[in-house]
């Protein structure tokens, strides 16, 4: 199973993309986690673009196409999405390939409850397949955790494994997709 992993941060010491790239480390036998790094060189979403979809726009929708999942984590800024996590699926919303697509939210922050709905309400309206059960909360921001750390302590890879076995789980149960791109 491929799931593309994307954080909504951009800095360099995010716990959103610390938590997602300890997920693809604990990440069980058949699952592979790929953490995409182009959120940053996204341009602004522009519809006038679509007619010559931008070399970065292109990268992402052919990462998605591959993926059987997606695995999303997003700070919270000023009780929303940060401005990263909504430009890039501003560019996957016309994209068929998105369509239907598996998506879990991993929390790092339990007081950022108000981008999680936010991130729900605009998958679902995208048409994406929010997998409930595989999104998580894990309260990372007073943890002091590092990395390596996350990845021993219980109290990050229980739930996280939780959520892996969940995606796993919809994923064998899923019919299979229609790729959206021509399969050579």
């Amino acid at each position: 199973m491929n799931v593309l992993a994307i954080s909504g941060s951009l800095r360099a010491a995010s716990l959103n993309s610390a938590l997602l790239r300890t997920a693809a480390r604990i990440a069980p036998p058949g699952m592979r986690i790929n953490l995409y790094a182009g959120v940053g060189a996204l341009p602004l979403f522009n519809p006038d673009l679509e007619s010559r979809v931008p070399a970065p726009v292109l990268a992402l929708r052919g990462e998605v196409d591959r993926a059987d999942a997606l695995l999303v984590a997003s700070p919270e800024y000023a009780r929303g999405v940060t401005g990263g996590i909504k430009n890039a699926l501003d560019w996957l919303v016309s994209h068929k390939g998105f369509v239907g697509k598996p998506v879990a939210l991993l929390n790092a922050a339990a007081r950022a409850h108000h981008a999680q709905d936010a991130l729900r309400l605009t998958l679902r309206t995208m048409s994406a397949t929010l997998i409930e059960e595989a999104c998580v909360t894990i309260a990372l921001l007073a943890a002091n955790l590092d990395e390596e750390a996350m990845s021993q302590c219980d109290a990050v890879t229980g739930p996280l494994s939780e959520a892996l076995g969940a995606m796993r789980a919809h994923h064998a149960q899923a019919p299979p997709r229609s790729p959206s791109f021509p399969v050579r």
